[in-house]
């Protein structure tokens, strides 16, 4: 995992880290506390990585409404 902040993670970057959460969290491997934190980081990747979708549809739609 990378040790960038989320928040600066561009959409490939977010869901990328979002699928090695996941990865993790199905393999089991993880104590109580561990899994907690994964899924905690997870939540934040989903929210950033709709953000971005959102505002990429935003941006589509602005060129959409100038053309």
């Amino acid at each position: 995992m990378t040790d960038k902040p989320i928040d600066e993670m561009t959409y490939e970057e977010a869901l990328a880290a979002l699928q090695e959460v996941v990865s993790a969290l199905e393999e089991g491997q993880s104590t109580l506390a561990e899994s907690l934190q994964l899924y905690e980081r997870g939540q934040k990747l989903l929210q950033r990585c709709q953000y971005l979708l959102e505002q990429a549809e935003l941006h589509l739609e602005e060129l959409n409404a100038g053309a």
